[in-house]
């Protein structure tokens, strides 16, 4: 009796590599209907005009909606005094004036501010006329590196507006009254500014002394 297994003796080892491989692709290969996913566009980028007054000249911008003003300001006008430090709004670097309150310009969108009013430390003064709180950090060194200055200064004039509209803070004993132009009120109001060199007693008498000269 002929062994049943002699009928395979016939396909040849390439034979079968053959078939093998022919089966695989036809495994792999999609059935022709199958639908195929279209390639994900690029999401657009939505743009808005935004009117903004800086130190004092009016300017029209085509912006993305997610620019934060910091990024407006340096990228877009070219203001690059106001400095990018931790773009957490927890260095204070940033500060710039808007509307006369101070702001952290890496937390706030500029199409958050449609026709602001915004002061940057190039609107404050210049080397030929120096603001009184720029000459006043000058005269008392209230820096050393020179990178979180902008931000102390614009913070250090709108303090002493806050403190002149009285505008109490976490250190006045009477929220009712003016507050005391004291150390402890300027350091505490000065807390969001930090000055890595350590200049800060520096940076007190500076205002202090704006703040004499202005009362």
């Amino acid at each position: 009796m002929d062994n049943p297994l002699d009928l395979d003796a016939t396909i040849s080892r390439r034979d079968l590599l053959l078939v093998g491989a022919a089966s695989a692709a036809a495994v792999k290969i999609p059935p022709a209907n199958a639908a195929v996913p279209a390639p994900t566009p690029d999401l657009p980028t939505s743009l808005a005009k935004v009117s903004l007054n800086v130190n004092g000249q009016a300017h029209e911008l085509a912006l993305d909606t997610r620019t934060t003003l910091l990024d407006a300001l340096r990228e877009h006008l070219l203001l690059t005094g106001t400095k990018k430090g931790c773009d957490h709004g927890q260095c204070g670097a940033c500060t710039v004036i808007v509307d006369g309150r101070r702001i952290n310009a890496c937390l706030t969108l500029a199409v958050m501010h449609p026709g602001a009013q915004v002061t940057t430390i190039e609107g404050l003064g210049n080397p030929r006329k120096l603001h009184p709180m720029q000459a006043a950090f000058v005269k008392h060194d209230g820096y050393q590196c020179g990178y979180c200055t902008p931000g102390q200064i614009c913070s250090a004039v709108a303090v002493l507006d806050e403190i002149k509209r009285g505008v109490p803070s976490h250190v006045s004993a009477d929220l009712t009254a003016r507050p005391l132009l004291s150390a402890e009120e300027l350091r505490e109001r000065m807390s969001g500014n930090i000055c890595r060199c350590g200049a800060y007693s520096n940076i007190i008498d500076a205002i202090t002394e704006v703040a004499g000269g202005a009362a």
